[in-house]
């Protein structure tokens, strides 16, 4: 199948077209991230299959869906899907409140975990939950006489209309008012917090997690990555901490099940807070990003991801600890792959080149705009020359020490100070430092000193870290990594380097020579100037590109006559498309569902591929209840909806507004998603919400979770309104 075309376009879709990174063609377009102020302007929803009205998504004065959606706070989206608070989100993200109340004779993680009835539900230590109450572009009244303030100007405007906003405010509602895209927009957010939230439900890891890395960001995909939790407050109604007095919340709005399935093509959308993107920037910016910085980042999880194995081998306690991390950095690191290498087969700084080059011969074919825009491209080009010319270097100075070192963080710290303390001082300090180490592994920052060194020995001729190759730069090949490895164990295992021996770098220093202290000192201190050169280009850099990435975004709104969505900010967003498969590369095509059936055709049963023995009786017996289709259940399905990390957890909705879908991850293909959209390639995976209910009745034995919910479109439906 081929993706459909169109041969009209509204102004928001046709800018997605002209504004994106990447255009393969006039194809149907469903990039967006977009404002949900902004759902009613766009003009083709109701041809695309929206059924309710944009008032119905997004309402200021409340009511509408968008009151459903919420923001977990370590960074996901999830939703109320009960009138008392009960809340649908990813298994991916409640793996931390898993993993905290785990033990050693009980991981919740691998065994999953299920409420028997709300007095069983366990506390989801840390998490708590941000709801979207008002969202309002308040540009023009930052920009007063239409004239966008900058710097200090900027941030004196924006701290007026917060402190005016919030003295209107209701009680337990926060006024947030965020700059985007450098100035362009600035958006005011009213929300509330609640602090008490409690796992309900999460399946067990073969269900939740079933694939693991092997799966992630891969079609086919059969995951049920979900966790069900609720929220509770204070019997007043108002937020309060965990207490056994606590009641549930209760939600103004939830989302209904509509188990009546889906199939290729159907209308769906999306509400969820994605995390970030850089769609807008520079050719310049793409390419530090795909030669530098995504390579660095995706090595450094997976020395951190080895570092934490090795620590759990002969630790039962700290494996089941560090699994949340491991998880978390897992994901990271075949992101960042990802993103390097879809930035380079799909030739996105090329293709961003080009678009800078149709932007100049637009700004020349004017002397008005010759006086506005004609240097910009000149301008974001040497600024950006300036600042990366030693990038590989200067990333790895500006994150040495990082978290994962605090001995040689503490060390650092001593030397980039530089000064001497008196014995009182000292005594402080020394108090300070222990308290510091406390909790350090020493085996973890072992392998990440070996880490970076094994990284500056990599870098290009012409950006070698002077103090690494004046010490290990005589030796070659495996003699430098045993040197390397020597001076990694002197910092985080050795006898020389403690708390004691950390504080005496503020008092008088010996003079006799000791290698396994003077070369230490000496790496530190040539660290800190090559730190201080590194953010003093980055300091400059920060100087001046944000009025030019806005001068930049400014003339290309008016070279093609529309105004664009926001970058993605951890914000609420709208985004919509269809039901499709996609071909990944040649003579080959990936349809857009899969079934339980499939899940077995996987199964090893090892880890991370063994299905659990009752899907297996279940699919047997044939026992759906309302959930399968034919002959089995769907479990997970794609569509064209752009998103990127933040929105796991988030509702899929088809055209009536009702959820069908959770979405959990993007396909490889997409993980540019970033800086750009690929309307050939990039898809959502979600997990059909028949399979979530499915699972929770059927597999977990939790029927009174579904039956507190609404569900509609299938057979023997309950049907209720909220």
């Amino acid at each position: 199948m081929t993706i459909e075309r169109r041969s009209v376009l509204s102004g928001l879709l046709l800018f997605a077209i002209l504004f994106s990174s990447v255009s393969f063609s006039f194809a149907r377009m469903d990039e967006g991230m977009f404002m949900p102020d902004k759902i009613a302007g766009i003009g083709n929803l109701k041809k695309r299959g929206l059924k309710i009205k944009p008032e119905e998504i997004y309402n200021p004065n409340g009511g509408g869906l968008t009151d459903a959606v919420i923001r977990l706070s370590i960074g996901c989206t999830a939703e109320f899907v009960s009138p008392d608070g009960l809340i649908l989100t990813n298994h991916h993200c409640g793996f931390d409140a898993l993993v905290s109340a785990s033990t050693p004779t009980n991981d919740l993680v691998e065994n999953g975990f299920k409420a028997d009835n709300r007095a069983g539900e366990i506390h989801a230590k840390d998490y708590s939950i941000f709801i979207t109450e008002r969202v309002e572009d308040v540009t023009a009244k930052i920009a007063a006489g239409g004239v966008k303030p900058t710097g200090e100007a900027l941030a004196a405007a924006v701290k007026a209309l917060t402190d005016a906003e919030q003295a209107k405010a209701p009680k337990g509602s926060v006024i947030r008012i965020q700059v985007m895209n450098n100035g362009f927009f600035v958006y005011l957010f009213q929300t509330r917090q609640i602090k008490d939230v409690r796992v309900v439900y999460a399946p067990p890891r073969n269900i939740g997690v079933f694939g693991g890395d092997p799966d992630n960001f891969e079609w086919t995909r059969h995951t049920g990555d979900f966790t069900f939790l609720r929220a509770y407050t204070a019997p007043d109604g108002s937020s309060a901490e965990y207490s056994p007095n606590n009641v549930p919340y209760k939600a103004k709005k939830f989302l209904k099940m509509n188990i009546g399935g889906l199939k290729e093509d159907d209308f769906v959308f999306i509400l969820g807070y994605p995390g970030g993107t850089t769609r807008y920037r520079e050719s310049q910016s793409i390419e530090y990003a795909r030669d530098a910085n995504y390579p660095f980042l995706a090595a450094w999880l997976k020395a951190r991801i080895a570092a934490l194995r090795l620590i759990g081998e002969s630790d039962e306690n700290k494996r089941i600890a560090l699994q949340s991390d491991i998880a978390s950095f897992d994901n990271g690191r075949k992101l960042y792959e990802g993103r390097m290498t879809r930035l380079r087969l799909a030739d996105v700084v090329a293709k961003r080149r080009a678009e800078e080059a149709r932007f100049s011969t637009w700004v020349a074919a004017n002397p008005e705009r010759q006086k506005k825009y004609g240097t910009v491209l000149s301008e974001l080009a040497s600024v950006s020359a300036e600042s990366n010319k030693a990038a590989k270097l200067d990333i790895l100075v500006r994150r040495m020490p990082d978290p994962t070192m605090p001995m040689f963080g503490q060390i650092y710290t001593a030397i980039a100070a530089g000064k001497m303390l008196s014995d009182s001082e000292r005594a402080a300090k020394l108090a300070e430092i222990k308290k510091a180490l406390e909790e350090r592994e020493p085996v973890y920052e072992r392998e990440l000193i070996k880490f970076y060194l094994r990284k500056f020995d990599e870098l290009p001729a012409n950006q070698k870290f002077e103090a690494a190759e004046k010490l290990f730069g005589t030796f070659q090949g495996s003699a430098r990594r045993a040197a390397e490895a020597a001076f990694a164990e002197n910092i985080a295992e050795g006898s020389y380097w403690n708390a004691e021996s950390v504080a005496a770098l503020y008092g008088p220093q010996a003079m006799d020579f000791r290698p396994e202290r003077d070369n230490v000192k000496g790496f530190a201190a040539a660290l800190k100037k090559a730190k201080d050169e590194a953010n003093a280009r980055a300091a400059v850099f920060a100087s001046k590109i944000d009025r030019l990435r806005l001068l930049y975004m400014q003339g290309l709104a008016e070279m093609n006559g529309v105004t664009p969505y926001p970058d993605a900010n951890s914000t609420l967003r709208f985004t919509y498309g269809n039901v499709k498969g996609y071909s990944p590369r040649e003579a080959e095509f990936m349809t857009p569902f899969t079934t339980l059936k499939g899940m077995f055709e996987k199964d090893t049963g090892e880890n991370p591929f063994d299905v659990p023995q009752k899907l297996r009786d279940l699919q047997a017996a044939r026992d759906f209840g309302r959930y399968g289709q034919g002959d089995s259940v769907i479990v997970n399905f794609l569509s064209t909806v752009d998103i990127i990390g933040g929105n796991s957890g988030s509702p899929v909705l088809n055209g009536s507004g009702e959820q069908v879908g959770l979405a959990f991850d993007s396909n490889y293909e997409g993980t540019g998603g970033d800086f750009y959209y690929e309307p050939n390639v990039n898809r959502t995976i979600a997990v059909d919400i028949r399979f979530v209910l499915f699972v929770t009745e059927k597999f977990g034995g939790a029927k009174w979770i579904v039956d507190e919910m609404s569900l509609v479109g299938g057979p023997k439906a309950k049907r209720a309104s909220n």
